[in-house]
């Protein structure tokens, strides 16, 4: 008996070095980098600035980008992500003005269709796992918000702030080297799908676009960015979210199940919630 107890007691110990070497690695490996291995036909990439082509990439931007990025004076210049669960630890937005030093202004074309893509900067760190890529996106919108971010548009303009470096908690340190890699490129050219059948464009938007279901599932770990419908509980809900009182409430079932979901709710209704986030029980919408 007692030489089975010490047998446990050294296997237990083991297992116990070796899950604290692990999480020291993770904690001092912070979020890993990698080789921003870009293609030979992406660095070559020039996108058109054309007047149409920078519209549809301001309106992708006002959707996907801007809240995140938008400054308090209104420039993209970041700013400290307090929106964020606190577990996430000290974490900061970009800075994707024109600034040559402190934003995106030496970048070329290829550099930003690729760090849209995979995440990767230019000099190989990669972005967390809470900045979106867009490994889905048709390259007609890509390219557009290229073209957005080369525009006049004021909120663009270069500007110099800077902020201290992201402070990650444990967590997200844990998911970047266990849990999240850096999506591949396409292997070949994303078409826009038919914008005349709603629900092929309408799946397009909320997979591939908007990428509805990263908040609208059961599991932020738990998520396919390739293959969004393998995301455990697929638009069910649950995902931990942090409202305006900075409580942590699951996010809604906005599958077609009539109980828990939006399954009874007209096309009125629906369009009312996302476009004025109006509630057709009353009231707005929680967040």
């Amino acid at each position: 008996m007692k030489r089975t107890l010490k047998i446990l007691g050294y296997l237990l110990g083991i297992a116990i070095l070796l899950v604290g070497t692990g999480a020291a690695f993770i904690w001092f490996r912070g979020i890993p980098t990698y080789k921003a291995d870009i293609p030979a036909h992406i660095v070559g990439l020039k996108v058109p600035r054309d007047s149409a082509l920078i519209e549809r990439g301001a309106k992708i931007a006002a959707l996907l980008c801007n809240e995140c990025h938008r400054g308090n004076d209104g420039k993209l210049t970041g700013r400290q992500m307090n929106d964020l669960p606190p577990e996430f630890g000290a974490l900061y937005s970009m800075n994707i003005t024109q600034d040559p030093e402190h934003g995106i202004g030496k970048w070329t074309d290829g550099e930003l269709y690729y760090f849209l893509r995979t995440g990767i900067h230019t000099d190989g760190r990669w972005s967390p796992p809470y900045m979106p890529k867009f490994p889905l996106m048709a390259d007609e919108d890509l390219y557009a918000v290229v073209a957005w971010l080369r525009s006049d548009d004021p909120a663009l303009a270069a500007n110099s702030r800077e902020y201290p470096p992201n402070k990650p908690n444990f967590f997200i340190r844990f998911l970047a080297n266990v849990a999240f890699s850096p999506p591949p490129l396409p292997d070949k050219p994303s078409a826009m799908p038919d914008t005349t059948n709603k629900v092929v464009f309408g799946k397009y938007v909320a997979d591939a676009l908007c990428a509805c279901y990263a908040c609208h599932s059961a599991d932020f770990a738990k998520q396919d960015a390739l293959f969004p419908e393998k995301s455990l509980g697929f638009y069910g809900g649950g995902n931990p979210m942090l409202n305006m009182e900075q409580e942590l409430v699951p996010s809604a079932n906005i599958t077609m199940d009539k109980e828990t979901g939006i399954g009874n709710w007209t096309y009125q209704q629906f369009y009312e919630a996302v476009k004025f986030n109006k509630n057709p029980k009353g009231g707005s919408l929680n967040y």
